[in-house]
């Protein structure tokens, strides 16, 4: 049998429990395409059907009845670990200064860290919005999420996973244009959004075989949330990742000769810092929450 992580067994019990997959999406508070991958996941691994589909919902095969109490057995003793974890966590004092990009700092981080300090209630902590990976071998930040793997030894990465990102156009901005691109080479006379000093999105141009400069944007600035806020103004095209764009219906995702490539997202901290019992329970729930995020 292949071997399968506890998030499969977790969303198992939570559909089990729930009797739907959106009644257990919303009790687990992820997404219910990834509750059911993981439910199908889980069935993969396992070579049996757990679930029969019907119109009321998804009934538990004998197979899914068989293995319940073995993975509710698993879950009581994950809850113990995890009890024993925090009252260790209650110990952690002291500051610790993590930085990310504006993005992910204004969009990602502040949930996560609400639920940080809760648990560590002796816990400070400093949120940093930059790109500027320098800052960790600088020693000005403690742990950086970043979405590009940085190459200096003396940092530590662990990847969380791949962030999605489309390119997207208001409404009103397209029924103002009177065309809708299909491609980038249909991009001529369109304002396109990208940044003013940094080349990341020029590289990304250039990547796929379109040669640009920096006029090839009609407006630039490099406040990624000043960029994300002028996409959803109807400024012009603009390049945004799906967590952020999901729910505004108002954005229009433009055709797959658009497609960008995934964003890895990477936990990185200084190697030295990982002696740090502050640092390594601030970094293992960091690691935990975002694994998560980047799995939704």
């Amino acid at each position: 049998m292949e071997q399968f992580d506890w998030n499969l067994l977790k969303s198992f019990l939570g559909v089990l429990n729930a009797g739907s997959l959106s009644a257990a999406a919303r009790q687990l508070h992820i997404s219910q395409p990834t509750l059911g991958r993981h439910v199908s996941e889980l069935e993969d691994a396992l070579g049996v059907t757990l679930f029969e589909r019907g119109r009321d919902g998804l009934t538990p095969t004998q197979a899914a009845l068989a293995i319940a109490e073995h993975a509710r057995s698993v879950a009581d003793a994950t809850g113990a670990v995890a009890l024993a974890a925090a009252g260790r966590a209650k110990d952690v004092t002291g500051t610790v200064r993590i930085t990310a990009s504006d993005i992910v700092a204004t969009y990602v981080m502040p949930r996560i860290i609400a639920d940080l300090l809760a648990e560590m209630p002796g816990l400070e902590v400093e949120l940093v919005p930059s790109n500027d990976i320098e800052n960790l071998l600088r020693r000005d930040a403690d742990i950086a999420v970043r979405m590009m793997r940085p190459v200096q030894l003396d940092l530590v990465a662990r990847k969380m996973g791949d962030i999605a990102a489309a390119t997207y156009a208001h409404r009103d901005y397209l029924e103002r244009a009177g065309k809708i691109p299909t491609g980038p080479d249909d991009l001529a006379g369109h304002v396109v959004i990208g940044y003013d000093r940094s080349d990341l999105v020029i590289r990304g141009f250039r990547q796929g075989g379109m040669e640009v400069d920096r006029h090839f944007f009609r407006f630039r600035c490099d406040g990624q949330v000043a960029c994300w806020k002028a996409l959803l103004a109807g400024v012009g095209i603009g390049f945004a990742p799906r967590y952020l764009a999901r729910g505004h219906n108002e954005l229009v995702e433009l055709a797959a000769d658009f497609e960008i490539s995934p964003l890895p997202m990477w936990l990185v901290t200084h190697r030295e810092l990982r002696t740090s019992a502050r640092i390594r329970a601030v970094y293992d729930f960091l690691a935990d929450r975002l694994t998560s995020f980047a799995a939704s």
